[in-house]
C-alpha cells in the first residue's frame, strides 16, 4: 500500500558536549596521567583481504540499488508527482547515508576480529608452503601427501597416537611400580624361608641332643631302679 509520508534519512547521533563538568572536590594538582599507548599501525591488506572488502563493496551496491529512484518513487506516487527534486534527494541521502553506515560497521568488525592480520597471516602461511613444495621438487625429494587424500586408518591412527602414547607412558609406569613391588615381596618371602630354615635347623639340633642325652641314660636307669629297690629292701629289713 502506498503512502505519501516519505521516510526521513536517519538523524546523526547527538554530539558529546566538549565542555568538561568541574569537580570543585578535585585538588588543584592532579598526578600526571600515564602515557597513552602509541596508535596501532594500520595493516595493509592482502590479496585476501582486499578482496573479501571488494566482495563486501560490490554486494552492498548491488542491495543499495535496489533502492533505486523508481522503487521510491512507487511508493509515494503523490509526492513523486508534486516534488520529484525532494523525494529524489531524501533517496539519495538515505542511500548514501545506508552505504556509510553498513561501510563504516563492516570496517568495525574486520578489527574487532583481526581479519586483516589473520587473512595476511594464512597469506603468508600459503606462500610458504607453496616455496617449500617448489624446493621440494626441485631438491627431488618427495612430495607431502594431502591430508585428505590419506585413508581413514591413517588419519584416525594419526589422531589416536598422543592419547595412546600417554596411556602407554601411564601403562609402563604401573608396570614398573608393579614389577618393584613384586621384587620386594619376593626379597621379603626369601629373607622370610632362610629364617624358617634356619630356627628349624636349630630345632633339629636340639632334638639331636635330647635323643643324645636320652640314648646316654637307657644303661643308668635300670642300674638306679635296682639300687632303690635294694636300698628299700634294705630299710624294710632293718625296720
Amino acid at each position: 500500500m502506498a503512502t505519501d509520508e516519505p521516510p526521513l534519512p536517519p538523524s546523526p547521533p547527538p554530539c558529546a558536549s566538549t565542555t568538561p563538568l568541574e569537580n570543585n572536590n578535585n585538588p588543584p594538582h592532579n598526578p600526571p596521567s600515564p602515557a597513552l599507548p602509541p596508535a596501532p599501525v594500520p595493516l595493509t591488506p592482502g590479496p585476501r583481504a582486499s578482496r573479501l572488502q571488494e566482495v563486501y563493496a560490490d554486494r552492498l551496491r548491488a542491495t543499495l540499488a535496489k533502492v533505486s529512484y523508481a522503487n521510491f518513487a512507487s511508493c509515494y506516487p503523490t509526492i513523486a508527482a508534486n516534488k520529484p527534486a525532494l523525494l529524489k534527494s531524501i533517496q539519495a541521502q538515505m542511500v548514501s547515508i545506508l552505504q556509510d553506515r553498513c561501510m563504516r560497521e563492516f570496517g568495525q568488525i574486520l578489527a574487532a576480529r583481526e581479519t586483516v592480520r589473520k587473512l595476511n597471516e594464512l597469506e603468508a602461511l600459503v606462500g610458504r608452503a607453496g616455496r617449500k613444495r617448489g624446493e621440494g621438487e626441485i631438491d627431488g625429494r618427495e612430495a607431502p601427501v594431502p591430508p585428505h587424500t590419506l585413508p581413514p586408518a591413517t588419519i584416525q591412527a594419526a589422531h589416536l597416537a598422543p592419547y595412546l602414547a600417554s596411556q602407554q607412558g601411564q601403562l609402563n609406569a604401573r608396570l614398573q611400580n608393579t614389577q618393584a613391588e613384586n621384587a620386594a615381596l619376593f626379597a621379603e618371602i626369601k629373607a622370610q624361608r632362610e629364617e624358617a630354615g634356619r630356627l628349624l635347623g636349630l630345632v633339629e639340633r636340639v632334638l639331636a641332643d635330647v635323643d643324645g642325652a636320652s640314648a646316654l641314660l637307657d644303661g643308668v636307669v635300670e642300674d638306679v631302679v635296682r639300687e632303690g629297690r635294694e636300698v628299700e629292701k634294705e630299710m624294710g629289713s632293718t625296720s
